[in-house]
């Protein structure tokens, strides 16, 4: 959609593979110039309970029952369609979230394809514990588990990241053979709608993936985790909404995964290579307008270096092109709302109340254009506050960031743990055994040595304390996504001469193994579920 259009879609809920009109309505607005781009659907109680029970159903009657490799398959056409729609998924993440549409490209919606990728990849090839004892009065049993699907899964996203941050929680749930009901952020719905228009072309059975769009307490999200067929709950954003959720699922003790804020820390020492220290810092402080849970807005720089490292950061904040997402040269779009940035000017206001030294920022840019008219801030730097001031405790969630020097290397450690979050942190440094002996210190779930952001999507990924609860990535997703149980199987001490018996017999599992004969050999097994 050009920039300043007042053409305004329809953004509907996606139920049982029909997309469906509630009751009420609210508007979708372009942070960029502030204008309305479409008219989004709230469910209500009723519709939620729809969206859970076309998710049992597809569940139970078709999606859980496919083989492993053909719900791989189909992630893979999922994959194949996002790509081939992928304009389309750009235009509506930029106009959602206000990021620039270079961003957008590179980063958002090829993650989302690779997430489906790397998910379909590896439930095809993980393997489950698998042993052989003896019983006491000589016979052999096999031990192995067995992944089951959780059930239905309720998947609140954020409206940071809204496509990157869905699929990476859709991705693994699906190949599970879960089914999912999806609430996004009311500021970002749009490509969690778009997202269910591939469903079909790729093969997704309708009632896998719903979408419910709403709010959280009495609204959609709320309906979402206190309902009773819903089998587990994972949530990416802010953490006192986790706490919120905790609580509503208490009762029926669902499982949790939740990915929630941060105050994450830069460790800059002397020996750094400074030029590429500057650049990551950069990056790791104003991506996406500073919108990612992951960016570094404390930032610890050994005294050495500490002047020459704030000039040079403030060079970068100060080249930063500030602009319309849809310019491919824009660097830094605006937040995601108006309520966003009044937060953003309140702690802008707070950090000189509490006797910030302004390196640069601290303001509203002007455009003389409609961009005046959308939710831009200043990137901003500050030096000079307490380690106890609000503006260094508290997540502010923006283009911002505090600079402290620092003398010894145990002074750094202290001051980046002395926060009640603990999501990520990075260590600039060109010793290596420094930088090995620093990351072990940190208090957070994922550390960077010279560089940020750079994910490997099988390894685990949360925070500590106020930061989340449980890992996801790789291993971990299929374990939060999946139950595994264990099974046994018994069978005559003659059968161990039987080169495949126990394997065939563990593996036939169905009319062979209940009647108690090898389906492939017929010889006799005996076989027992406990």
């Amino acid at each position: 959609m050009r920039q300043g259009s007042r053409r305004v879609k329809s953004i509907l809920n996606y139920i049982n593979g029909q997309f469906v009109r509630g009751k009420r309505e609210f508007a979708d607005v372009n942070p960029a110039d502030g204008s309305v781009i479409a008219q989004v659907s709230e469910a209500d109680e009723s519709l939620v309970d729809q969206a859970v029970q076309a998710a049992r159903k597809a569940l139970r009657d078709e999606w859980s029952r496919l083989g492993v490799r053909d719900r791989a398959a189909r992630l893979h056409k999922l994959a194949d369609a996002i790509e081939t729609r992928f304009d389309d998924f750009v235009q509506a993440e930029v106009a959602d979230t206000g990021k620039p549409v270079a961003l957008a490209s590179r980063l958002d919606v090829p993650r989302a394809a690779a997430n489906f990728r790397a998910f379909a990849d590896l439930i095809k090839t993980v393997g489950l514990e698998c042993f052989s004892t003896e019983t006491p009065d000589g016979k052999n049993a096999l031990n192995y588990a067995v992944r089951k699907p959780l059930g239905v899964i309720g998947i609140i996203t954020p409206w940071n990241l809204p496509l990157l941050l869905l699929t990476w929680k859709v991705a693994p749930a699906l190949a599970c053979g879960n089914a999912v009901v999806v609430k996004p952020s009311e500021e970002t719905p749009a490509t969690a709608t778009l997202l269910a228009e591939v469903m079909t072309e790729a093969g997704i059975p309708n009632g896998v993936y719903n979408v419910v769009h709403g709010f959280g307490p009495e609204s959609a999200g709320e309906f979402l985790t206190r309902h009773p067929d819903v089998n587990a709950v994972t949530f990416t954003g802010e953490s006192q909404t986790g706490v919120a959720i905790m609580k509503t699922v208490a009762a029926t003790v669902k499982p949790v995964s939740f990915e929630l804020g941060g105050k994450n820390a830069a460790i800059v020492f002397a020996d750094c290579d400074f030029e590429d220290t500057v650049n990551g810092a950069s990056e790791a402080v104003f991506l996406n307008t500073g919108q990612v849970c992951l960016c570094a807005e404390r930032v610890y720089v050994e005294r050495a270096i500490f002047s020459r490292f704030v000039e040079a950061l403030k060079h970068k904040a100060e080249s930063l092109t500030i602009g319309s997402p849809l310019d491919r040269a824009t660097e830094l779009g605006p937040l995601i709302s108006a309520a966003h940035r009044e937060k953003m000017l309140s702690y802008y206001r707070l950090a000189r109340e509490e006797g910030a030294t302004v390196v640069t920022g601290g303001g509203v840019p002007e455009f003389g254009n409609a961009l005046d008219k959308g939710f831009y801030v200043q990137p901003t730097i500050y030096t000079g506050l307490a380690e106890s001031a609000r503006c260094v405790k508290e997540e502010i969630f923006g283009p911002v960031c505090h600079i402290v020097p620092f003398d010894a290397e145990e002074e750094a450690i202290a001051m980046a743990n002395g926060t009640r979050y603990g999501l990520a942190a990075s260590i600039w440094t060109t010793n290596l055994k420094r930088g090995h002996r620093v990351a072990q210190e940190m208090n957070v779930g994922i550390t960077w040595v010279n560089c940020w952001f750079l994910r490997d999507l099988r390894t685990p990924f949360g925070g500590m304390g106020l930061s989340g609860i449980g890992r996801e990535g790789g291993m971990h997703s299929l374990n939060f996504y999946s139950d595994a149980t264990t099974d046994r199987q018994l069978f005559h001490q003659s059968d161990r001469s039987h080169g495949h018996g126990q394997v065939l017999a563990m593996a036939c599992g169905g009319e062979g193994a209940s009647a108690g004969r090898c389906c492939t050999c017929d010889r006799a097994v005996l076989w027992a579920r406990h």
